[in-house]
């Protein structure tokens, strides 16, 4: 019975909604098999005779489909905490920039880059490396005395 009522993990999202569809299904159909049968369409009355047993009756058709929302958002619960704390964009995530903080993309007089020009392929487009420290020694390597910073 535990089990039952504080379940370890929750429903499964479409058994929640499929439940719910069916609830609602339910009381929309019972609702009109109750009504109907009192509103002018199907019994000799008139509206302002019907209207005092319609109106609290249609009010609690409404109010329970409410509560059932309730009870159907209450159950998703655990699945609206795990999107709220996952780290990181979601698939359904949109990003958007203004356009002030793009300027190389919409301003030619701001922008970052220049225009594309034709690239030389010869000797002097790439220059010589410039070794400005030595390299460090390998990870794992033992350290001795002539391990001096240069």
């Amino acid at each position: 019975m535990q089990q039952f009522l504080l379940p370890r993990a929750p429903l499964r999202r479409g058994t929640l909604l499929c439940c719910h569809f069916l609830i609602q299904l339910g009381l929309l159909t019972a609702t009109l098999l109750w009504l109907l049968p009192l509103t002018p369409w199907l019994a000799d009355t008139s509206w302002q005779a019907a209207w005092p047993i319609l109106l609290p009756g249609s009010a609690a058709w409404l109010l329970a489909m409410l509560l059932t929302r309730l009870i159907l958002e209450l159950g998703l619960l655990p699945y609206h905490l795990a999107r709220s704390q996952r780290q990181g964009l979601a698939a359904g995530d949109m990003i958007t920039r203004s356009y002030e903080r793009r300027p190389a993309v919409h301003d030619e007089q701001r922008a970052w880059t220049s225009r594309t020009s034709a690239f030389a392929m010869d000797e002097e487009a790439v220059g010589s490396a410039r070794v400005t420290q030595s390299a460090s020694r390998p990870r794992g390597a033992a350290v001795t005395n002539d391990d001096t910073p240069g």
